[in-house]
């Protein structure tokens, strides 16, 4: 029920994030209930840090800014904790029903026990299943997080993997 895909290295920035948009809305138009978020990143320019955004599946005209402004030169991390809380908040008010949960990722938030976390934990006990990216600097958390509950996907196997773990719910 926890299923989630890695990248190769050389990927483009932002590459998971965008397999998860183009599947959320593939498996939406399809008549699947999907919860969840996907991340957007914006290109400022090369002198300029992308602004960050969670699309809440069912909500994508009310975008969260996760990402804040830190200034020129500044060296510390850009994630607005504060922000991502409210984006899991309003993605585990819209689970009830869902048959998938897609989330962007199972970033260093989550590492810490913080962001989608409890999103992911409260989608195993009501046995609907979970797919998102998880980077490689944060995959030995996740495999302590699941204990042996997850499966790696292909990035190609995951529209099939949802389809199937859909069928299963009950």
């Amino acid at each position: 029920m926890l299923g989630w895909f890695g990248l190769d290295d050389d990927a483009p920035p932002g590459e998971g994030d965008r397999i998860l948009a183009r599947l959320s809305v593939r498996l939406t138009d399809a008549g699947l209930r999907v919860a969840g978020a996907v991340q957007r990143n914006t290109d400022k320019g090369a002198d300029c840090a992308c602004d960050m955004d969670v699309l809440v599946i069912g909500e994508e005209d009310a975008p969260v800014r996760i990402s804040q402004s830190l200034g020129s030169g500044s060296t510390g991390c850009r994630l607005d904790p504060g922000a991502l809380e409210a984006a899991a908040a309003r993605v585990a008010a819209r689970m009830a029903g869902a048959e998938l949960l897609i989330l962007p990722k199972f970033g260093r938030q989550e590492a810490v026990g913080r962001g989608f976390r409890g999103v992911i934990a409260q989608a195993v006990a009501d046995d609907i299943p979970v797919l998102l990216h998880v980077p490689p600097e944060q995959r030995a958390a996740w495999a302590e997080f699941c204990g042996g509950m997850d499966e790696r996907l292909s990035p190609d196997g995951l529209a099939d993997w949802c389809l199937e773990q859909a069928v299963r719910v009950p």
